[in-house]
């Protein structure tokens, strides 16, 4: 058992129920969706989630990127209530479903609960090894900074002595990521943040560039890596050579250096901090063992996060992350059997 306390870490992002559903190419090209993408629902996709329940078999599940991250750490952690969750859901059967499955997973959810807006969905859309991410925000886009400053969720922010907050909550609400932000600077605390998807840097880019001064460690993978550099202009898709200029960018709190975590799938994860660069080998699973790798992102995070809050070498960090995220493929969703426990080779 840990001897983390309650509380340890404090995330936000946006709670989504996963209608998981395997699709063939043609129905991507209906919506206009691409394999491993991620995007925010428009119109032309108001009819997709009916046709995926009415026409494919179909799972649910419980999601959103910092929520999944979140439960992910606490399964490997092995005690509850170590991270507080902050979001928005509906008064609805869906965010009920949502608190239960946090909850049963160790989570401690202190959601915003918003009357008359149902609770936010993503359609995850598998081809092959792909997936597809499409997300209707609905009532987790109404997240409001009230409902942080209310004194008795402050409480959880100033418990907390770690903090992780998702790109895609930049979406919903950038003052409530700027507050938590900047109090983590102000106390010398670690803040972690996930570039999330490409499009987070390509239309949300003011925000992003706000928010990374107060960035202690930022994760990505290598599409999002190389979308921020197009963004920025850093003139390379070397993703070593982006992690340096990420690395170097201002930061707020001198008294850290920023650790740039970059995954590459199969390909060795990167991380930079000041002038270090150092890989790590990713053993590639067999085929037939690979179900789904949605939520392989968010399960990395979720066991670097588990060893980096018991104040383990990143070394330490990045193997259990590339075990948290070998595991998770072999499921659905960001599922984990809960009899299987990490041990560090």
């Amino acid at each position: 058992m840990s001897a983390l306390p309650e509380g340890a870490l404090f995330g936000m992002g946006n709670p989504l129920l996963d209608i998981m559903a395997t699709v063939d190419k043609e129905f991507l090209e209906k919506y206009k969706l691409k394999d491993n993408d991620a995007i925010l629902a428009d119109d032309t996709h108001k009819s997709m989630c009916d046709e995926i329940i009415k026409n494919y078999e179909v799972e649910f599940i419980a999601g959103g990127a910092a929520q999944n991250a979140l439960r992910v750490m606490q399964w490997i952690v092995g005690k509850p209530n170590v991270t507080t969750f902050m979001g928005s859901v509906g008064d609805d059967e869906n965010g009920k479903t949502l608190a239960s499955c946090a909850i049963r997973d160790g989570v401690n959810v202190q959601y915003q609960i918003q009357n008359g807006t149902p609770t936010g969905k993503c359609a995850a859309l598998i081809t092959g090894h792909h997936r597809s991410l499409c997300t209707y925000l609905e009532a987790a886009n109404l997240f409001t900074k009230e409902h942080l400053m209310q004194p008795t969720n402050f409480a959880y922010i100033e418990k907390a002595q770690f903090y992780y907050v998702t790109g895609f909550f930049l979406t919903v609400s950038a003052e409530s990521f700027q507050t938590v932000a900047k109090y983590a600077a102000s106390k010398n605390r670690p803040f972690m943040f996930n570039l999330s998807a490409a499009f987070i840097s390509q239309f949300y880019t003011k925000e992003v560039n706000d928010a990374l001064p107060y960035v202690d460690i930022i994760f990505g993978n290598e599409v999002e890596a190389e979308a921020f550099s197009n963004v920025q202009n850093f003139g390379t898709s070397d993703m070593v050579e982006i992690a340096k200029k990420v690395a170097a960018l201002p930061k707020e709190n001198k008294a850290r250096s920023r650790i740039v975590v970059f995954t590459q799938g199969v390909d060795p994860v990167i991380v930079v901090e000041g002038d270090s660069v150092k890989t790590f080998e990713v053993k590639p699973l067999p085929e037939d063992k690979i179900k789904d790798t949605n939520g392989a992102g968010d399960a990395f995070v979720g066991g670097f996060m588990a060893q980096y809050t018991q104040g383990k070498p990143i070394e330490s960090c990045v193997k259990c992350g590339i075990w948290a995220a070998s595991v998770i493929i072999q499921f659905s969703g960001c599922q984990f059997p809960k009899d299987v426990t990490y041990v560090e080779a």
